[in-house]
């Protein structure tokens, strides 16, 4: 009887994916976000059957915070939304906690109601200070501020595309609960390509792909990989601040479609010893409107001079960025050149081990891949500081002569990304202190000399997985 009481909005999943699409397009031909404020606001008193909108946003790690705020409340309080920041690591402290949150309308998801529950919506939100500035340590709002500042001054617009793998394992928060089993239990292993139709592991990526579908991820391809239990689901590239919000929600999808198929997805960079661990390959490219400048028929592997200029910049700057592409104790154990790892500062079409990739492409599809990225990286963060630095250079040269690698461990990565000047100017001497406070405060809860096993104290106190709970057992 209750349930007959209710009447919340639920939309097939074709319906939603016609609405999610025709947003993303308004959102990519930067359609006026007064318009689209007025446009949403309005569908949101006009429709009954929403009770809920889902503000999201980022910290400083890249970890996903939601507030659900009622419907009617936030139509009449959007200018005025407040959360208390001093309870998020990197973000303010306890005597200055209050920080705003604002809505960016250009943002707009209707949710499948059997993932995510009928009558809600769900929206990305800007950070501000108390007194409406935009606040230093949302990364999200300095990728849109750089890539918007790049189009209206140059036209140019910056693209990415995600490639992020995972695992699959069996139980709920397996990840919180490794430090009672120190084991992770595969639900598959069938290996790349070629697991059953019907087994766990392929029903989980049916299931997730659906949701990314009908959320517009514009989906191309999902697939197990090598590791046993790992996946990979693949969708088009985007304009690169709705690419790293689309980072977010996958991880998202995945960890609730496991949840309710009583299993964990899990985005530590290397979860299991022994098997190959997960990346989160980026692919990059810069257009003018409808021209990708990366292509050059004649340019060596048809990258133009721009995009060898772009990949070069990156490269010059790698020990420098290391440490915000791969952010983790965890993400070292993956640059380990037994298991395919890009640990080189090189870039090649062919070696996988470079940490930049110039792939097969085409006069659309022209773009670099950087491979020495972990999915456990700040994609707000992490995609700011590859384009900023491929389109401008850090201004330093590189001097090592021979082969250069990344550092095979954090601590070596916070040292140079500490004793950089480039990252104080990249992110601002607040941040870049703050960023290495949080990456250290992880860091000496592990053992320093990692060894070729997994430890229970990098699970523990890796930023996805930790909570004040667990933080507090330390």
């Amino acid at each position: 009887m209750a349930d007959l009481l209710r009447d919340f909005l639920e939309i097939p999943y074709d319906e939603l994916e016609e609405l999610n699409v025709a947003a993303k397009a308004q959102r990519t031909a930067r359609t006026p976000v007064d318009q689209l404020r007025e446009e949403r606001t309005r569908y949101l008193m006009d429709e009954r059957r929403i009770k809920a909108v889902t503000v999201c946003f980022a910290d400083l790690e890249g970890r996903l915070h939601m507030l659900d705020y009622d419907k009617k409340f936030l139509l009449a309080s959007s200018d005025n939304l407040t959360f208390d920041g001093s309870s998020i690591r990197g973000f303010s402290r306890q005597t200055e906690s209050d920080l705003r949150l604002a809505v960016d309308w250009s943002t707009f998801y209707w949710l499948p109601s059997d993932v995510f529950g009928p009558g809600k919506v769900l929206v990305f939100g800007d950070v501000f200070e108390q007194d409406g500035s935009p606040y230093i340590a949302d990364m999200r709002a300095q990728l849109k501020a750089f890539t918007n500042d790049l189009y209206q001054r140059e036209g140019l617009v910056c693209n990415a595309a995600n490639e992020i793998e995972g695992f699959l394992f069996k139980g709920r928060s397996a990840e919180q609960r490794f430090r009672e089993t120190d084991r992770f239990e595969f639900v598959s292993t069938g290996g790349y390509y070629h697991t059953l139709p019907n087994d766990p592991l392929r029903m989980f990526i049916d299931s997730a792909a659906e949701v990314q579908r009908a959320m517009g991820f514009n989906n191309e391809k999902d697939h197990p990989e090598v590791a046993p239990s790992q996946f990979e689901m693949n969708y088009s590239y985007a304009e690169a601040t709705i690419a790293a919000d689309q980072v977010l929600l996958y991880k998202l999808i995945c960890r609730q479609l496991a949840h309710r198929l009583d299993m964990t997805a899990s985005f530590l960079p290397k979860p299991v010893t022994g098997v190959n661990g997960s990346g989160m390959h980026t692919n990059l490219s810069v257009a003018r409107g409808d021209t990708n400048i990366f292509y050059e028929v004649a340019g060596q592997d048809q990258l133009s001079a721009f995009g060898w200029q772009f990949v070069g910049n990156i490269l010059e700057a790698g020990q420098d960025l290391c440490l915000v592409l791969n952010p983790s104790v965890n993400a070292y154990r993956r640059l380990d050149p037994h298991y395919e790892a890009p640990n080189q500062i090189k870039a090649s079409a062919s070696d996988r081990s470079s940490m930049v990739r110039v792939p097969i492409f085409n006069a659309k599809s022209a773009r670099i891949e950087v491979r020495s990225i972990a999915p456990d990286a700040n994609p707000y963060m992490a995609i700011y500081a590859l384009l900023r630095t491929g389109i401008e250079g850090s201004g330093r040269e590189r001097t090592a002569s021979g082969l250069e690698l990344l550092p095979d461990n954090i601590y070596d990565a916070i040292d140079l990304f500490r004793a950089s000047d480039y990252t104080a100017k990249l992110f601002g001497a607040t941040v870049k202190e703050r960023f290495i406070a949080t990456k250290l405060a992880s860091a000496e809860r592990c053992p320093r000399r990692l060894g070729s096993v997994i430890k229970r104290a990098e699970v523990q106190f890796h930023h996805e997985v930790t909570n004040q709970h667990l933080w507090s057992l330390f």
